[in-house]
């Protein structure tokens, strides 16, 4: 069995959509390049850029309870930090991340797509310092996702489930459904020297509820899970403990305990 790499995505910024990406290099202890770079501020967080802490995600507009920044769509370009963000009707922004105008321009642009008593405050652009990053866990560096679970997941409720629903890094195949549990405190590795330990499970939230295409939302995936598995975990994290390269279309073989082979995966 081999586990091969079907898509790559980022997410700029935290509960705006994906972005495909066909390679990514990884350095030791570092996150996914572009990803939860920023995150927009539901009113005041307490987050400090020289002291930066992980706060919980319910200090940032985020899918779990603001399903209508599914209907937007946005695109960042590292080149040149300018931000693309395109609502219904035609309504559109671009404008640069690091200017403090076209922040705050691009947070009332995503303001006034959410409704006002979804709001606790003015919102603001934040943007992440290096070394860290706006991610739902502190050891959220890469997420994985299984495709066979996702399939899993489309059997128990009865409907097609999108993938991106679970905002993961790497979708991969290979494996059987719940497979990638057994791979927690296991080491994977690319034929490019990336070596990624899996640190645990990814517990999943309602923003998994919403359509991504259509911010509807209109199923119940933790619940669902929970009644056929006794659990709402999809997906894993993992940590990367030696530098490289990963790309669609490539696999990754799971380390033996010496890390000198690798098992037969």
């Amino acid at each position: 069995m081999t586990i091969r790499i079907d898509a790559l995505h980022r997410y700029p910024v935290k509960g705006l959509s994906p972005e495909a990406v066909t390679q990514f290099r990884l350095e030791t202890g570092g996150y996914v390049p572009g990803d939860r770079v920023f995150a927009i501020e539901n009113g005041p967080s307490g987050f400090d850029a020289a002291d930066p802490r992980h706060k919980a995600k319910t200090h940032y507009l985020m899918l779990m309870r603001n399903e209508a920044l599914a209907r937007l769509r946005s695109r960042y370009d590292d080149a040149t930090d300018t931000l693309v963000i395109e609502g219904e009707s035609g309504a559109r922004i671009e404008a640069p991340c690091g200017d403090p105008e076209g922040a705050r321009a691009i947070a009332a642009f995503v303001a006034q797509h959410v409704p006002d008593l979804e709001l606790r405050g003015d919102p603001a652009l934040l943007t992440a310092p290096p070394g860290f990053r706006f991610t739902d866990s502190r050891t959220g560096y890469v997420s994985l996702i299984n495709l066979a679970s996702v399939a899993a997941v489309e059997t128990m409720t009865g409907a097609a489930v999108d993938p991106l629903r679970f905002r993961g890094n790497v979708h991969m195949t290979g494996l059987p459904a719940w497979g990638e549990f057994d791979l927690v405190g296991k080491v994977l590795e690319a034929p490019s020297g990336l070596r990624l330990e899996v640190t645990g499970p990814i517990v999943r939230c309602a923003a998994t509820n919403v359509d991504p295409s259509t911010g509807l939302r209109d199923l119940t995936i933790p619940q669902a899970l929970m009644r056929h598995l006794g659990h709402m975990d999809c997906g894993i994290y993992a940590k990367v403990i030696a530098p490289g390269s990963l790309a669609a279309g490539a696999h990754l073989a799971v380390a033996d305990e010496d890390g000198g082979g690798r098992l037969p995966f």
